[in-house]
C-alpha cells in the first residue's frame, strides 16, 4: 500500500523589538539570567499589560507578506493552562480573532513552484526559558512575555523537503522584513510540525503524531522523513499510530516518544479583561504595509534586472546583511555584476574564514565598491586589487589611496608598454621562436617577462594583444 504524508507546521518567530509584548522590560539576546523581567513577567498583582505597538505593526507586515486578510481590529484572548514556565497560569494571545488569516505563501521546491496555504498568524507572549538538570530544573523568566508571531500552516505540506522549503521562506520573509532574526539556534524562530499519513487518494486524515524541539531547518526535514517512515512501518505491520508527541534525537537521526495524547487540551480561552479591543486604522495598517523592508523574492528580481546571473542573485539573498551591503555598494556606480563577484566570493571568504557576520566586516560598502571600479575601469589588475584588498582588510582606508601610496595603478599606455615589449623580444628571441614552432607556453613566458619588468603595472590583456602583433614582425 501506498501512503501520502499530510503535514502542517507551527512557527514561532520571537519578535525584534527594545521590549517585550504586554511590559515595558527590555529584550536582548544573551542576557544574565533573571535580569530583564518587569513585575508583569513574573505575574505580580495588580500589574496591568500593555500592547507593545511595534509588535503589532511586525504582525501586520508579516501577514501581508504571507497575503493574509489583516483584521481590523486588536482582540486578545487568556489562554488558561498551568506549567511551570507560565508565571501567570494563563498566557495572553489570540484565539478567535488572529490578525491575519487565510494567506498562502510559494515555496520553491525540486518539484517546481507549490502554493501552501497559511491559516493564520497570531500575536502572544512567549514563556519562560526551562534549564533542566538532573534532579531539578532552573527557571529564566528573561524570555517570559518577549513578542511571538505564530504562523500556522494549512495541511497542505507533503514532504520533508516541502516542510524544509516553507520554514526557510518564512524565515526570509521575517529575516528581511527585519520583524525578527530568525535564527533557530537562539530560539528565535521555533518549528512544531504534525505528520500523519493516509492511504493515496483517501480524503480522511490519519492519526496525527507532533513533533517539538525541532532546533535547525535540515532537522525539519530529517524529522519528518524518519517520522513518515516510521509510520509507514507500523501500518505495513499491523500496527495502529498513536496520538503523541516526539523529538528528533540528533545523534540516532529517530524520532523519540515524549509523551502519548489523548484528548485534546481544553485552555478555557476567554476574552483578556484587561486589553479591551483596539481599533486598528486603514490608515495604520497602510502604513505599516508601506514602510515595510525589501523582501528577498522582490530583490531578486531586481538583481537579474541589474544583470546577474541566477546563482549569484540567490547567493546575495541568502542573507539580509549581505544582501543589504550589495544594495549600499550598488548606489556608487560600481559594476553590479563585478561587484557581486566580489562579494559572493571574496568578501564571504572573509567572513567564513573569520567566522564573522557581516556586520562585523571592516570593509564599508563605499569602499568595496571603489575598489570594483578601479578593476572596472582597468586602473588596476585583478591581482593589484587582491593586494589593495588585503590591505583594506586590516584598515578601511579608501582604495583610490592606497594605489597611489603603493605606486600600482595599472599602465594602459600603449607606447609604455611597446617600450617594455621591445626590451622583451630583444632578450628571448629563442622565445619567439618557440612560439611560431607551437609552443603556445612561451607567449605567456613572454607575457609575463614584461609583467615583471613593468613590476606587474601593466594591463595583462593590452599585453597580451600588443605582444602578439609585435612577434608578427619578426
Amino acid at each position: 500500500m501506498n501512503f501520502e504524508a499530510v503535514i502542517g507546521l507551527e512557527i514561532h518567530v520571537q519578535m525584534k523589538t527594545k521590549s517585550k509584548m504586554f511590559s515595558n522590560a527590555p529584550v536582548s539576546y544573551g542576557a544574565y539570567p533573571n535580569c530583564e523581567v518587569a513585575l508583569l513577567d513574573m505575574a505580580f498583582p495588580g500589574t496591568m499589560p500593555v500592547v507593545n505597538m511595534q509588535a503589532v505593526i511586525n504582525g501586520i507586515r508579516v501577514a501581508n507578506a504571507l497575503h493574509m486578510s489583516i483584521d481590523n481590529e486588536l482582540w486578545f484572548d487568556r489562554k488558561n493552562y498551568f506549567y511551570s514556565d507560565l508565571p501567570k497560569g494563563y498566557q495572553i494571545t489570540q484565539n478567535a480573532r488572529p490578525i491575519g488569516h487565510d494567506g498562502y505563501l510559494e515555496i520553491k521546491t525540486s518539484k517546481g513552484i507549490k502554493k501552501i496555504g497559511v491559516e493564520r498568524i497570531h500575536l502572544e507572549e512567549d514563556t519562560c526559558k526551562q534549564l533542566h538538570f538532573n534532579d531539578y530544573t532552573l527557571i529564566d523568566y528573561n524570555r517570559a512575555g518577549i513578542p511571538l508571531a505564530e504562523i500556522v500552516s494549512k495541511p497542505d505540506l507533503r514532504s520533508g523537503e516541502e516542510a524544509m522549503k516553507y520554514v526557510e521562506t518564512i524565515r526570509s520573509i521575517v529575516s528581511f522584513l527585519d520583524v525578527s532574526d530568525g535564527k533557530m539556534e537562539e530560539g528565535s524562530l521555533r518549528c512544531d510540525v504534525n505528520v500523519s499519513i493516509r492511504p493515496f487518494g483517501s480524503d480522511k486524515f490519519g492519526t496525527k503524531v507532533e513533533i517539538k524541539n525541532l532546533n535547525s531547518i535540515s532537522n525539519v526535514q530529517l524529522a519528518i522523513d524518519y517520522e513518515i517512515k516510521r509510520q509507514e512501518a507500523l501500518l505495513l505491520s499491523g500496527g495502529e499510530v498513536q496520538q503523541e508527541t516526539r523529538r528528533f534525537d540528533e545523534d540516532s537521526k529517530t524520532t523519540v516518544l515524549m509523551r502519548v495524547k489523548t484528548d485534546a487540551v481544553d485552555y478555557k480561552y476567554f476574552v483578556e479583561p484587561n486589553i479591551p479591543p483596539i481599533k486598528l486604522s486603514d490608515e495604520f495598517i497602510r502604513h505599516a504595509i508601506e514602510t515595510s523592508n525589501e523582501l528577498a523574492s522582490s530583490k531578486i528580481k531586481r538583481y537579474l534586472d541589474l544583470g546577474l546571473n541566477e546563482y549569484d542573485a540567490n547567493q546575495l539573498i541568502q542573507n539580509r546583511d549581505i544582501s543589504n551591503y550589495f544594495d549600499d555598494a550598488s548606489q556608487y556606480g560600481a559594476n553590479p555584476k563585478l561587484l557581486a563577484n566580489w562579494i559572493n566570493v571574496d568578501v564571504m571568504a572573509v567572513l567564513n574564514k573569520e567566522e564573522i557576520e557581516m556586520k562585523d566586516f571592516i570593509i564599508s560598502a563605499k569602499h568595496l565598491a571603489e575598489l570594483v571600479k578601479l578593476i572596472d575601469s582597468k586602473q588596476i589588475s585583478n591581482k593589484q586589487a587582491r593586494d589593495v584588498f588585503s590591505i583594506m582588510l586590516k584598515k578601511d582606508d579608501d582604495p583610490q589611496q592606497i594605489v597611489a601610496s603603493l605606486g600600482q595603478t595599472m599602465v594602459s599606455d600603449e607606447e609604455v608598454i611597446l617600450n617594455l615589449i621591445h626590451q622583451v623580444l630583444q632578450s628571448n628571441k629563442q622565445s619567439i621562436q618557440d612560439y611560431k614552432n607551437g609552443k603556445d607556453r612561451a607567449l605567456g613566458y613572454l607575457v609575463g617577462q614584461v609583467m615583471k619588468l613593468s613590476k606587474g603595472q601593466a594591463n595583462p590583456g593590452l599585453t597580451s594583444k600588443l605582444l602578439l602583433k609585435e612577434i608578427e614582425k619578426y
